[in-house]
């Protein structure tokens, strides 16, 4: 799995209760592997289909730094399926997976079309 983005847990991010509100987290998850899988695909006109059980297993509290990373788990002919955790940077414990993304490539009608990818690309 890729780590490529970090976040600050700021007071705009926390809930109630003063540890990373959920929503804010599968926002930060949904943008992350769309990058990521608009990278592996070379296409930006991908839509989210699905997000399977997401599993909020740690917080995060103010001031805390996170990272978010992906990993491609499957590429169909329009879609690429993939998975997604946030961790804290420096102790590395898991605070939020989301095991299936799954991404489809639609055309300009918003119908699904062919990527052309058919597996994993480099990431530098």
């Amino acid at each position: 799995m890729e780590f490529k983005t970090r976040k600050v847990v700021t007071p705009r991010d926390l809930n109630p209760h003063g540890s990373l509100f959920g929503g804010r987290a599968l926002e930060w998850i949904d943008e992350e592997a769309f990058i990521f899988a608009s990278c592996q695909l070379g296409s930006t006109t991908l839509v989210t289909k699905l997000m399977s059980t997401v599993n909020f297993v740690s917080s995060a509290r103010l001031g805390d730094i996170v990272e978010i990373g992906c990993a491609a788990l499957k590429f169909g002919t329009t879609s690429i399926t993939v998975t997604c955790q946030v961790r804290d940077m420096t102790s590395g414990t898991l605070i939020t997976e989301v095991g299936e993304i799954v991404y489809v490539n639609v055309g300009p009608d918003g119908r699904p079309v062919p990527h052309g990818a058919s597996g994993p690309v480099a990431q530098a």
